[in-house]
């Protein structure tokens, strides 16, 4: 619609310089004035010439009255003055003609901004902590963390994505102190992911009863730092049969990252940057941890060393932050993590302005809400968990059942239902505001009834199979709308670039999630009351079959961007 909008915005500024006297407001001003009215019937564009009241010294009810007599625009099928209101009517056929020709020209690059080219982003995003289990509460940043570097490659930036993996930390302090005392070589190796989650519960609920064990995984992660190899050993072994268990999960989503460096890595780079913030006066001792005193900008002090000189998640985040500017020349570095880090990243983002780097403020956090199951907090120290294997498998039983009823001889029945099935917890999540608290529950998240992943894909399905069905049909020529259902369809489809737009600037991909509803609901509306094949009108036909061509491009474009999967036939 952004088209269509530049052009009634070039009018009316001509029209209101014409009323003024002089040049008040570009065609720029006036198109960031034009809103999208509520209700069709009020027009597809409308002008609130209040606004214009100070400039033009005349009641917003005479400015709307005197400018719908005077703006003329091609693309413009009539105008309404309405109550201080000037309410625009753009054609059918010109609005269909112009949308589905450039949908059908541009193809898979309809709909992307170009606000990124030549510009490299890095996120970090999934980067969970190992030798634990890939579960339900894992979700949020991996799939909003792919779906923001989809919108940043679809706006033309380069981007490098990061699985900046837990593999360092008092964790495995803890699981060494847990195998060390209860473990099992061959118990590991067959149990794999399993079998560290059982030792780690276990050693939470010893430290519980025995708090001197927590010294203990604390010495055990000290020697780690220092070099000790038999620990060493042991966690390169324990990190790998992590990794190993994720892969499946990755694999099922469709995702790939270009690095796996975890914080482990940044070990060796860390003193470099203790010492920047030694030389520079900020590191400062307090009760013998080192620390970097925030009170200036209303935040506690960030923790930088503790007292017995082992690094935290600052130290390692700095010396990532660092290694990858000099590594990338980032212009953005995204980190994908729940809000409840809100605080840890305000922290260290700051910390990095005071030391002096000059690309601090290209760090930017984008927060989500938390999970719980059933209104309960979700603990792997406990076992309270809903693993993304399980929640997979389930959805996927659940698709291959409805198959196995309804369309027993499709081929490759076992990837259509992993696509269904995925795609429909993936849908289930990105449906939310990234920032909303979502309290899962599997019986919602499995339903396909309503506003669902399957629905979509359906959707999509069905504009494949009539597209199968026309061919051979459709001549060349002009659109023809004669249906309001057409319409709806049209404007609907010409909103996704500034749809798109917007996902990228408030990095929140349910805007998309939402405009595929949109776009399902208005296709479904007009397959459903308008025929497309069996129309008598052979103008009608090759409007109506284009307008399917377009509705499948714009569905695939968006199912990219939300990693998922377009399927033609479910």
């Amino acid at each position: 619609m952004q088209l269509f909008k530049d052009q009634v915005a070039k009018a009316l500024a001509e029209s209101i310089e014409a009323l003024a006297g002089s040049a008040v407001l570009t065609a720029e001003d006036v198109s960031a004035m034009l809103e999208y009215p509520p209700d069709p019937a009020m027009g597809d564009l409308a002008l609130p010439c209040f606004r214009l009241s100070k400039t033009l010294r005349r009641s917003p009810v005479q400015i709307a009255a005197q400018l719908s007599e005077q703006v003329s625009c091609p693309c413009v099928a009539r105008i309404a003055a309405v109550n201080g209101y000037l309410n625009f009517y753009l054609s059918d056929d010109v609005l269909c003609d112009t949308v589905v020709g450039e949908i059908l020209a541009k193809g898979e690059k309809y709909g992307a901004p170009t606000v990124g080219v030549g510009k490299e982003v890095v996120l970090d995003y999934s980067s969970p902590n190992l030798a634990k289990p890939f579960h339900i509460g894992h979700l949020g940043t991996t799939v909003i963390g792919h779906s923001l570097r989809k919108l940043h490659e679809f706006a033309g930036y380069h981007c490098t994505g990061i699985n900046y993996v837990g593999d360092w930390g008092t964790q495995f302090g803890k699981l060494i102190v847990a195998y060390k005392k209860w473990g099992d070589r061959e118990v590991v190796e067959q149990g794999g992911v399993d079998a560290l989650v059982d030792l780690y519960v276990r050693i939470n609920n010893a430290v519980a009863e025995d708090p001197a064990l927590a010294d203990e995984a604390r010495a055990e992660f000290l020697k780690m730092e220092q070099g000790d190899e038999e620990n060493l050993a042991l966690w390169k072994w324990l990190v790998e049969k992590s990794i190993k268990a994720n892969d499946e999960i990755y694999r099922q989503l469709g995702i790939t990252f270009d690095s796996y460096k975890g914080e482990s890595a940044y070990t060796d780079l860390m003193p470099a940057q203790v010492q920047k913030l030694r030389d520079m006066g900020l590191l400062k001792i307090d009760d013998g941890a080192s620390i970097v005193d925030l009170e200036a900008y209303g935040m506690p002090p960030c923790l930088i060393l503790k007292r017995d000189g082992s690094s935290l998640y600052p130290t390692r985040d700095i010396a990532a932050a660092v290694d990858r500017y000099d590594m990338y020349h980032y212009d953005k570095s995204i980190y994908v993590t729940s809000a409840g880090q809100s605080l840890h990243f305000k922290q260290w983002f700051k910390v990095v302005e005071m030391m002096g780097y000059p690309w601090a403020d290209r760090l930017v956090h984008v927060p989500y809400g938390t999970v719980s199951i059933n209104g309960a907090k979700l603990a792997t120290r406990t076992g309270n968990v809903i693993l993304l294997r399980d929640l997979f498998g389930a959805a996927i039983e659940k698709v291959s059942d409805i198959m196995e009823e309804k369309s027993p001889n499709m081929p490759n029945k076992a990837e259509v239902a992993e696509a269904v099935g995925v795609g429909a917890i993936v849908f289930y999540y990105l449906s939310n505001n990234r920032i909303r608290d979502i309290n899962f529950i599997m019986e919602d998240a499995l339903s396909f009834d309503g506003n669902t992943g399957p629905y979509v894909q359906y959707t999509y399905a069905r504009t494949c199979s009539v597209l199968a069905k026309s061919c051979g049909k459709v001549t060349e020529g002009g659109m023809k709308v004669t249906a309001p259902e057409e319409s709806a369809l049209v404007k609907t489809l010409a909103r996704f670039p500034e749809e798109v737009l917007s996902a990228l600037e408030s990095y929140e991909p349910s805007i998309i999630t939402r405009y595929i509803l949109d776009v399902a609901a208005d296709y479904n509306r007009f397959y459903h009351n308008c025929p497309i094949l069996t129309a008598e009108d052979e103008d009608v036909i090759r409007t109506r079959v284009r307008l399917t061509e377009a509705a499948k491009t714009v569905l695939g474009n968006a199912f990219e961007l939300i990693c998922l999967k377009k399927l033609e036939k479910i």
